[in-house]
């Protein structure tokens, strides 16, 4: 029996430790939060990632847990309706999936799977690393040292723990930052993703949930880097002062940015030329984050924790296992981080002109033309999730 520790207890920390226990590996998982996490927004399961979920049982409580989002309609001007894309009723297309649900209800559901068969540790997180030949002497932030024969690195695209083995890990940012909230829901809401294209590099988003509550997104082009790492006084005073006057319901979205939970990301792509070092390895978005406008982070995330573990079960070495794991997904994180060109800035337009333009050619791809011809407007909001296919259970 292997020990390993993996770091992270979101998406894919939970489902790489579920297939090792499975495979017989004694696994504990680190997080440095206190409890689970039952914050995040509205994500989506696709493709080969939804097979995972099959393979894993928990495909229909996924789909019982979603959050009943119908799909997406685009707004211009005066919240005057742009195109409507219904939810898909496959695993693949539309910026709507079949599987939509909250970060925090499929990590709920992805801990209860697994806390019979691991160990999970909370409010702690990893220090140090210091691997030799055999193994790997790990010192967490509490003081406590311990040994494991590998470590998993699944701990976000900001991996404090990745600095420690792969320092200065190329990013690649997108020039879009993305505060997420929680509002109350009111009467006028609905159970479709409302997205108003508002100008000047700006996007207002509406999403219902299953809770009650709607999920908000303030989309905000900009070159200026650090706004994620300001107090939160300082990015709701910039948040205030960039959509102010941005019409249709930013205003009820301005006034819950006092007390609303709130998450503020700088879109960044992680690009690594390899994944693993030693007996190190990582996974998820801290091994190649695709960012949220990709569409295709969580199937991913999910993606790579499964084919991790099958790599891991199928080799005696485990650097015979991290070449497999590099050898089958690169090619398909690599199409994942590939955005179509000006993304995201085409869908966040910073002036009249282009404002026009994107109502116009969303107007062509919802048509019943574009998509039986099956053309690039066509396919708006379908990333390449069913271009995996995943490796077999050894």
């Amino acid at each position: 029996m292997t020990s390993v520790l993996v770091s992270g207890a979101s998406v894919a920390g939970p489902t790489t430790a579920s297939w090792l226990a499975r495979a017989g590996h004694d696994v504990t998982v680190v997080e440095r939060a206190d409890s689970l996490r039952d914050e995040g927004q509205n994500i989506d399961v696709r493709g080969a990632a939804r097979e995972v979920l099959r393979r894993m049982g928990l495909e229909e409580a996924a789909l019982a847990h979603g959050t009943g989002e119908q799909g997406t309609v685009l707004l211009g001007e005066g919240g005057r309706e742009l195109a409507r894309f219904p939810a898909s009723t496959d695993d693949t297309t539309g910026p709507t999936a079949e599987l939509e649900i909250l970060r925090g209800r499929l990590g709920q559901l992805l801990f209860e799977h697994t806390q019979d068969d691991v160990a999970y540790r909370f409010g702690d997180q990893i220090a140090a690393l210091d691997q030799d030949p055999d193994g790997v002497d790990v010192t967490f932030l509490s003081g406590k040292e311990e040994r494991y024969d590998l470590v998993v690195l699944a701990d976000g695209v900001n991996s404090r723990s990745r600095d420690l083995v792969l320092p200065d890990a190329p990013r690649r940012y997108l020039g879009m930052v993305i505060a997420y909230l929680t509002i109350p829901r009111i009467d006028d809401d609905t159970d479709w993703w409302r997205w108003y294209v508002a100008g000047q590099g700006r996007g207002v988003n509406l999403r219902p949930d299953d809770t009650g509550t709607q999920r908000a997104m303030l989309n905000l082009m900009t070159d200026v880097r650090g706004i994620d790492v300001l107090d939160r006084d300082a990015q709701v005073t910039l948040l205030r002062r960039a959509f102010a006057g941005a019409g249709w319901q930013t205003d009820r979205i301005l006034a819950e940015l006092d007390d609303a939970p709130m998450y503020l990301e700088d879109l960044s792509q992680i690009h690594l030329d390899r994944w693993s070092v030693g007996r190190v390895v990582l996974t998820g978005d801290a091994a190649w984050c695709a960012t949220p406008v990709s569409g295709i982070g969580t199937t991913l995330a999910l993606s790579g924790a499964y084919t991790l573990a099958a790599c891991l079960a199928a080799h005696d070495d485990h650097r015979a296992a991290f070449a497999d794991y590099d050898a089958r997904m690169r090619p398909f994180v690599e199409k994942g981080q590939s955005l179509p060109p000006g993304t995201p800035g085409l869908a966040n337009p910073q002036t009249d002109l282009g404002r026009k333009v994107l109502g116009t050619a969303l107007k062509l791809a919802a048509s019943p033309v574009a998509k039986k011809l099956g053309t690039a407007l066509g396919r708006f909001g379908n990333p390449p999730a069913d271009e995996y296919e995943l490796p077999a259970w050894p």
